[in-house]
């Protein structure tokens, strides 16, 4: 037992799992019951689906995050990082923004780090390479995109203009082939408003180390996909790789080589690396083992759930594969942390845990303002859509996947709005170094500059 009058349930994470885990057991718990901890390096968390649509300028990236404090008013938020965990004691490490790292002692456990960018030691993309995981990334995408359209325009330079009119996506998945069919939907738009600036003076490249893109959907959907994009003017690789791209010197495996400022890594995910120092029982991937239950291996109080975790597919299993695991996406996400806070409840109290089972529901991407694929899946039938429809099918469910109706109506507002006004084009690159002018202004002059007025008086008398 912790420290405290009640016992602790400690939530490390406060994505999608660790805010609905937690919205989840306070709802289904008696008053003064526990008390609810959720830990997070960030006081917000957001929704990943619509990051392309934040980064494409269709929805306010304040509306695609959910304030932790305001959602979970209950429960006590930390910002920080858990760093260790002792098992033995029940006791986490905590390292807050500021001060000295403390433990926090716990009764219950759930683990929803979530996952971070998988990347690879390829020179250059450390240095050079933009993700897109968080809100920040796809704001910074925004304004750079936008920033290399005003350096082509202020420039006569050929070779300067071809660079910062390239733009390179590695990953050919939902994140890289949502945001490259946003992106150049928006790169479009704000050409129309520069005079030596046209689409066909821009270059945008995909690259995937499969033979196909989007496969969450399907071959046929991913075909008609790839078919889409480049139908807009996108040249899509596939079956191959980056090998480099130092000082934005693209080189791929199928021999080709372009200069660009923006590369855009997209390659998939990996369970967050923190995983490693909590001493719990990992798969091959890093990711935290658990039952179907959702508890995790060998404990009766710890449970993981989302993009860390292994969860077994029960649907999957039945139908005959033995090693079906559930995909990371926000479909499963959702439902496991529902039945994870339910299990944690139950747990607490002796009471049995309940299996986590779900069947594929189907899938659905946009790309870009009236396009996109879908695939519904209502039992042993499948619904293919495409075009306008599939992007219907594709802003429905997110926005109503999105937490809270405060955010549901922001976005549906946002949305709303989109089809009234013109898409906002303006870039707020100095939203990077908002104090350098500032700064500029306020340091003090040269020493030979601050002399000079004495010279000129000593002249003038």
């Amino acid at each position: 037992m912790s420290t405290t009058e009640r016992p602790r349930i400690l939530v490390v994470g406060g994505g999608y799992v660790g805010l609905y885990a937690a919205r989840r057991i306070q709802k289904k718990m008696r008053y003064g019951e526990a008390t609810v901890t959720v830990v997070d390096p960030r006081s917000y968390m957001t929704y990943q689906p619509f990051l392309p649509e934040t980064a494409a300028g269709n929805i306010s990236p304040r509306h695609v995050v959910v304030p932790l404090r305001r959602v979970l008013p209950k429960a006590e938020v930390l910002t920080g990082r858990v760093t260790t965990i002792d098992q033995d004691r029940k006791v986490a490490m905590v390292a807050p923004l500021v001060g000295e790292a403390y433990e926090l002692p716990f009764d219950y456990l759930v683990i929803a780090l979530g996952a971070v960018s998988r990347t690879f030691p390829i020179p250059g993309l450390a240095e050079q390479g933009i993700g897109m995981k968080g809100v920040e990334e796809a704001i910074g995408l925004r304004n750079h995109v936008l920033e290399q359209l005003d350096k082509a325009d202020s420039t006569t330079d050929e070779e300067i203009r071809r660079k910062a009119l390239t733009f390179v996506f590695i990953g050919g998945g939902f994140a890289g082939a949502e945001t490259i069919g946003e992106v150049e939907d928006m790169a479009r738009d704000a050409a129309k408003y520069y005079k030596t600036v046209s689409r066909e003076d821009m270059r945008f490249i995909l690259v995937d180390a499969a033979d196909k893109i989007l496969p969450e959907v399907g071959p046929k959907l991913g075909a008609y996909g790839r078919k889409h994009l480049e139908s807009r003017g996108v040249e899509v690789y596939l079956s191959t790789s980056m090998d480099s791209c130092v000082d934005g010197h693209v080189v791929l495996k199928n021999g080709l080589e372009v200069d660009s400022s923006t590369i855009v890594w997209t390659a998939g995910v990996k369970p967050n690396p923190a995983l490693s120092r909590f001493g719990l029982p990992l798969g091959p991937r890093g990711h935290v083992d658990t039952e179907p239950t959702l508890q995790v291996k060998g404990t009766d109080y710890i449970w993981a759930a989302g993009d860390n975790a292994q969860v077994p597919d029960l649907v999957g299993r039945k139908a005959g594969n033995e090693n079906a695991w559930c995909p990371p996406n926000a479909q499963h996400a959702l439902r496991q942390a529902k039945v994870l806070g339910d299990n944690v409840v139950s747990g607490m109290r002796g009471f049995p845990q309940k299996e986590y089972s779900h069947a594929n529901k189907g899938a659905v991407a946009g790309l870009g303002l009236h396009k996109g694929v879908a695939m519904i899946v209502m039992g042993k039938m499948k619904i293919k859509l495409k075009g306008r429809l599939a992007w219907y099918m594709h802003r429905g469910y997110h926005g109503m996947a999105m937490p809270t109706w405060n955010r549901k109506i922001r976005v549906f507002a946002d949305w709303t709005l989109g089809m009234f006004l013109k898409r906002e084009v303006v870039s707020l690159g100095a939203i990077e170094s908002p104090r350098d002018e500032f700064y500029e202004a306020a340091k003090p002059a040269p020493a030979a500059a601050q002399q000079e007025p004495k010279k000129t008086e000593a002249k003038a008398s």
